[in-house]
């Protein structure tokens, strides 16, 4: 599989990909344009970016080989998200690897606005000796609004609380329990205006964040308040700032992030008064190449090789780290098992199909079950389908979705369940794991109980529950040359119907169902590959 590094990356990120057999790696010299991109990715199945290169929809179109797109840092804003999902493809970044430095640079920032020293600096080298001029102020004691409680948001809030700031906080997704235990206080944006003598922004680029800080929003501050943007370009509108400073409404600035870049040379910015400016250094520490580097490497060679998904930006609710992923990973075999049998056992037309979770794993995550099922369920009908996709696919095809938890036990400490429903029928089928190797098994199919390996080629028989019909059964496959594997056996009651289930070795020729099926003591014969 080829692998195309676009951006520069750590060597021993680069290193990491090198050395796994099974992917050739392609690293460019220089960031290629568009045009460039297009002509150069028909065979390519990996492309690793930091924030130069733009993966656009013309260049996602024209890969038709690609698996996935892996950004190393956290921002995505130059890849075309909604055009890779369309196009199954993963899009994973990093987002804990520059933790430690971008708040790192944000508390330098904050530090240099308080005492000037770029300009102190800029003086000293001019051959100044002027003190009065760079007199500063202390942090102790100050506020500090944290806009975005994450990673980076909560790493730069123990750090300044060391230097006796009282922090206060907008974000969402911040619990009450987590506020209370990083001692910082909850509060509205109206708040964080009204209150704060710094601001800080961590949060991402999105139709809530752009432009939140304009015109309007800086009035509202205290009268020289002081901002700083380490996050995203286009959260400040650049203009109102630069007017802001003028006016001495913001009495400084530090921004590291622009809303166009690479930086102009005309930019007004340059000119603005009390600003600290640097070139999106953020991530730019040698610990934090080398930490994206060799996290994306990682990413990419678990999802290429071993199928695994790690930081997904376009799997929002399935958040798994190795080991989450190890826990999870027989449940995604058995949810798709399940959906390739349902789908080769109910009719082509159906409206609906719901996923329910009993016993333990109930406590699991639901979303990646989800989409392990909707997957087997969807992939022999529909072209392109994969985990990234099958939400769109299925909606689509107009299927409905649903998923719940039942109290139910079916005798199973964990199992899952599939019921598709259609016009007239309604299928359901389920599993579980049997011994702690969590060997996977079919064990309901409508009413029921059963014990199949769910793997290879599978012949399922409804037929009546009287003596005779097992042996009818091997022997018309013994005449065809054709093994049995295993066998499971259940009836609904002593001489009504009853299912009967073969492993194969083989899959049995056509003649052999046909057969079966002129049999007046077999309902239903299938045959069923997993």
């Amino acid at each position: 599989m080829n692998v195309l590094v676009c951006d520069p990356i750590s060597s021993e990120g680069v290193a990491v990909l090198q050395q796994c057999e099974g992917l050739n790696v392609i690293v460019l010299e220089k960031r290629p344009t568009e045009s460039e991109l297009i002509s150069m990715v028909s065979d390519v199945n990996a492309i690793v970016v930091r924030s130069e290169t733009k993966i656009t929809r013309s260049v996602i179109a024209a890969a038709s080989k690609l698996k996935v797109v892996g950004r190393a840092g956290v921002g995505v804003d130059n890849v075309d998200v909604a055009a890779a999902t369309e196009a199954g493809v993963v899009v994973m970044n990093t987002p804990s690897g520059n933790t430690i430095a971008t708040a790192e640079l944000t508390c330098a920032m904050m530090l240099s606005l308080a005492r000037h020293v770029p300009d102190a600096s800029a003086s000293m080298k001019a051959g100044q000796w002027d003190r009065k001029t760079f007199k500063g102020t202390e942090l102790f004691g100050k506020t500090l609004g944290v806009v975005g409680m994450g990673r980076i948001g909560t790493e730069v809030t123990r750090r300044m609380q060391s230097f006796g700031m009282s922090v206060i906080t907008f974000s969402p997704v911040l619990s009450v329990a987590m506020a209370k235990e990083l001692g910082v206080e909850m509060v509205t944006m109206e708040e964080i205006y009204k209150r704060s003598d710094y601001i800080t922004f961590h949060v991402p680029l999105t139709d809530e964040t752009r432009g939140l800080i304009n015109a309007e929003t800086m009035k509202k501050m205290k009268r020289g308040v002081k901002l700083v943007n380490c996050a995203r370009g286009g959260i400040i509108v650049e203009e109102d700032l630069i007017e802001a400073l003028k006016s001495g409404q913001v009495g400084g600035a530090a921004l590291d992030v622009y809303t166009k870049e690479p930086f102009p040379a005309e930019n007004p910015l340059r000119q603005a008064p009390n600003l600290v400016l640097t070139p999106h250094l953020g991530a730019s520490s040698k610990e934090a190449q080398v930490r994206v580097g060799v996290e994306i490497a990682d990413c990419i060679m678990a999802y290429l090789k071993m199928g695994e998904i790690r930081n997904a930006v376009n799997l929002p609710d399935w958040n798994l780290d190795g080991r989450d992923y190890t826990a999870l990973k027989p449940y995604l075999h058995l949810g798709e098992k399940l959906g390739a049998l349902a789908a080769q056992l109910a009719p082509k037309s159906n409206e609906k199909l719901t996923v329910c979770f009993g016993g333990k794993a109930a406590a699991i995550q639901s979303d990646p079950v989800m989409r392990a099922v909707l997957y087997g369920f969807l992939k022999t009908t529909t072209n392109g389908t994969n985990y990234i996709n099958v939400y769109a696919k299925a909606k689509k095809r107009g299927l409905q979705l649903d998923s719940h938890v039942s109290s139910d036990s079916l005798d199973f400490n964990e199992w899952l369940s599939v019921e598709v429903d259609s016009a007239d029928t309604k299928l359901v089928v389920g599993g579980t794991f049997f011994g702690a190797s969590m060997a996977p098994r079919i064990v309901l199919v409508n009413d029921y109980r059963l014990e199949v390996v769910p793997q290879g080629v599978i012949l399922m028989n409804q037929n009546a529950d009287k003596p005779g019909v097992v042996a009818k059964v091997s022997a018309l496959l013994s005449r065809y040359s054709v093994n049995i594997a295993n066998m499971t056996l259940d009836r609904s009651n002593a001489g009504g119907k009853a299912m009967m289930v073969l492993n194969l070795d083989g899959v049995p020729p056509a003649e052999v169902v046909e057969e079966l099926k002129r049999e007046p003591d077999i309902f239903d014969s299938r045959v069923i590959v997993l």
